[in-house]
């Protein structure tokens, strides 16, 4: 039987046959979005933000006061989004040019 490391595929973008495991990380690589804060820092999973903006959040009636911390920001996959978790809101979604990384 076959294993991965005797498997290639051939990349369109490099016209190169690669292994199936380095065309795997190459293509994850290509897959990653970069979500950048108000002042260019990469933001990642986990990322503590603050706000640098008054923001009424649609929906809940509420409006979240620049300086406002918000903990374990999760990324959408979009690179402008960041899902959050704030204290009686569900489902906040943030824009990533409304916070700036701690």
């Amino acid at each position: 039987m076959a294993s991965d490391d005797d498997d290639y595929v051939y990349d369109e973008a490099s016209g190169e046959w690669l292994p199936a495991a380095e065309a795997r990380v190459r293509a994850a690589a290509a897959n990653a979005v970069e979500v950048r804060d108000a002042v260019g820092n990469l933001l990642a999973d986990g990322d503590q933000v603050t706000l640098i903006k008054d923001l009424d959040v649609k929906g809940a009636g509420q409006t979240l006061r620049r300086g406002t911390l918000i903990k374990s920001i999760r990324l959408t996959g979009d690179p402008q989004e960041i899902d959050c978790k704030f204290d009686g809101i569900k489902g906040l979604v943030l824009r990533a040019e409304f916070v700036r990384k701690r």
